[in-house]
């Protein structure tokens, strides 16, 4: 872990156009995104709509299709594409020195005292 970000691992663990999940506490799940054009996004793995998992949905561009009703979400913002209504939580990311960081407190929120 480098400073308030935790190492997830290297950029090649995800081909491009797909995505891999990733588990936190309290059972959510976040989905790692790598595009064909070499980004990589991080959101909450449902959808807005029917909670569907957007990591198995087809990625174009910087929108994912959810595999169960084919709402479009954008990678960058969260937000539901055209008609549709809703926000998914984007996590933030990073990618240094070819390795995929996660805000830690995405990942490992922290407990009220």
């Amino acid at each position: 872990m480098i400073g308030d970000w935790l190492d997830i691992g290297p950029v090649d663990q995800i081909a491009p156009g797909t995505a891999r999940t990733l588990a936190v506490q309290g059972g959510e799940e976040i989905a790692i995104f790598h595009t064909l054009d070499h980004t990589f996004h991080a959101l909450v793995n449902r959808c807005p709509h029917k909670r569907g998992p957007l990591s198995q949905g087809i990625v174009h561009g910087s929108v994912v299709t959810c595999p169960l009703h084919n709402w479009q979400i954008s990678l960058r913002s969260g937000e539901a594409q055209g008609d549709d209504k809703g926000c998914v939580p984007v996590v933030p990311l990073r990618v240094d020195a070819g390795r995929i960081y996660l805000l830690r407190e995405a990942v490992i929120p922290h407990k009220a005292a």
